[in-house]
């Protein structure tokens, strides 16, 4: 009984992980696509939540099976705007 009930806190906290994962990995999205439309527009804009979400991401990584993702420069950004042009 204890090795199931081990078991299940173990699956338990390894979805929470995942679920944490897919949270993070939503939001850097988000943030990634408002700098996006902010370097269309002309207008400044920071990588700073792009990457402070980043780092939450790879130091999760380090926990649990999940992939790790680059952080993302204003460089990044602009070129990828030029290639939508």
């Amino acid at each position: 009984m204890s090795v199931h009930k081990a078991l299940t806190e173990h699956a338990k906290k390894q979805n929470k992980k995942f679920t944490d994962f897919l949270a993070l990995d939503q939001r850097r999205e988000e943030f990634i696509s408002e700098a996006i439309e902010l370097c269309k527009q002309g207008k400044d804009f920071s990588t700073e939540k792009i990457n402070y979400v980043t780092n939450q991401i790879n130091n999760l990584a380090e926990q649990v099976c999940v992939p790790t993702r680059k952080l993302v420069t204003p460089d990044m950004v602009h070129e990828y705007v030029l290639t939508l042009k």
